[in-house]
């Protein structure tokens, strides 16, 4: 099995190590991944940002996991259009929101996995909702604000699960691999 790469994304007002970020990427660490945690702390425009994802990825070997917080969920979510990861992990995505040039991006990849707070104060529900329906992501809806630091002890193990699909994925044969995609 080749070494999988977790690239995580940060949000707009947050950094690239982060307590989320740190928590996570102990995890990918854990199974073996290949951790990149981006600084984009300069950029705020989401659509630079995910230029310069997509740019970055270009010389990565093997198969890439993209996480994103807020904007970054954003971000990474544009990305993996031109990407196409095994996975993407989104916290709080900003869908939804003034001054992004898509309202709500298209996903491409074989696993899909949203965190959501119900006390979310930046990103509203009902986006993350639509999204996760129209796209069949596994969505998990937690007591918790936009940071979801109120679940730094459970996103973790979330996190492992989504880890553990994304690499099963890639140990089936092509073909039940082409099948998955269909």
């Amino acid at each position: 099995m080749q070494t999988f790469t977790v690239i995580f994304a940060h949000g707009r007002d947050s950094g690239p190590w982060g307590a989320k970020i740190r928590a996570l990427a102990r995890v990918a660490e854990g199974l073996g991944c290949r951790v990149i945690s981006r600084d984009d702390r300069e950029i705020r425009d989401p659509e630079l940002r995910a230029a310069r994802l997509i740019d970055a990825t270009g010389s990565i070997d093997g198969p890439v996991v993209l996480v994103g917080s807020s904007m970054g969920g954003y971000v990474v979510t544009v990305a993996s259009q031109a990407v196409r990861p095994t996975g993407l992990f989104l916290m709080a995505p900003a869908f939804g929101l003034p001054g992004y040039a898509v309202q709500v991006p298209k996903p491409v990849c074989r696993e899909l996995t949203v965190v959501h707070g119900w006390d979310d104060d930046a990103v509203p529900c009902g986006a993350v909702f639509d999204f996760a329906r129209t796209h069949q992501a596994m969505l998990h809806m937690v007591p918790a604000g936009h940071a979801l630091l109120e679940q730094i002890d459970w996103l973790p193990r979330i996190f492992e699960l989504f880890l553990g699909r994304c690499m099963e994925l890639d140990c089936r044969p092509a073909s039940e691999r082409l099948m998955a995609t269909i």
